[in-house]
């Protein structure tokens, strides 16, 4: 029997990219834009992005959505974004291995500015693909490298973990328990388990006080091993009171 929150999501995701594609249909990079042949790519490929619609290679997509030179960056990724965003959420694809930059690509084409119809379609996919991650049986797809992406694309913590944290069904419970086993090295010495152009101290404290008030019951609900249990409730301790604890897992930092 298929699960109701999996086909929704899926849907919703379905939707999400066909809208994202509609609206963005018709876009290219700027007529004068240009980049470095010896680094970036040849003057062929730099035309491809000046052609609406035309499938980048692989190899092609990932070299232009990382650029960070282009001079209209929001231009070249509305050109490929479409493209991008299928890639994304292929956990086979080679896009799908860079969540964060992704995020952080997005971030730097400044995508909220957009005309309102491509900002409302960006933000819906970003929606769309975060409840997708939350409840997919995927193993190869992990939860907190999309909760990332949303994050550094977005600037916001909160609005992610607050769907999170609404979210009762067995594979975001799994999700959450992979992501403390992930994220628990760093926040052990209050360290953002990610890179971010954002406020580190701001997100390390939204996201250490939602782990300590939200995650344990969760996690002793769906039967999470006690070590990990205690590497969280570390997390919500400070100074001599974490590292002095027996439980302390004796990393190397």
């Amino acid at each position: 029997m298929t699960d109701v929150y999996v086909r929704r999501a899926e849907l919703r995701l379905d939707a999400a990219l066909e809208g994202l594609a509609l609206v963005l249909r018709g876009a290219t990079a700027l007529p004068e834009e240009r980049n470095c042949e010896c680094h970036w790519g040849s003057a062929e490929e730099l035309a491809l992005l000046k052609v609406p619609g035309v499938r980048l290679d692989p190899d092609l997509l990932r070299r232009t959505w990382q650029a960070p030179d282009w001079s209209d960056h929001g231009s070249v990724l509305r050109r490929v974004l479409p493209q991008l965003a299928c890639a994304v959420v292929d956990s086979r694809s080679e896009s799908s291995r860079y969540q964060d930059e992704i995020g952080l690509s997005l971030a730097r084409g400044r995508w909220q500015e957009w005309p309102r119809e491509q900002a409302a379609a960006v933000r819906e996919f970003l929606h769309a693909f975060w409840a997708h991650s939350l409840v997919t049986p995927d193993p190869l797809a992990d939860a907190h490298e999309t909760l990332v992406l949303c994050v550094e694309a977005s600037g916001e913590l909160s609005p992610w973990l607050d769907v999170w944290e609404a979210l009762e069904h067995p594979a975001a419970d799994r999700n959450l328990a992979e992501a403390v086993d992930a994220w628990d090295y760093d926040l052990l010495v209050d360290r953002l388990p990610w890179r971010t152009r954002h406020d580190k101290d701001a997100m390390v404290a939204v996201l250490t006080a939602w782990l300590t008030r939200h995650a344990p019951a969760r996690l002793r609900a769906h039967n999470a091993p006690e070590d990990l249990l205690h590497r969280l409730r570390l997390i919500g301790l400070t100074g001599p009171a974490r590292w002095d604890d027996p439980h302390w897992p004796h990393y190397s930092y």
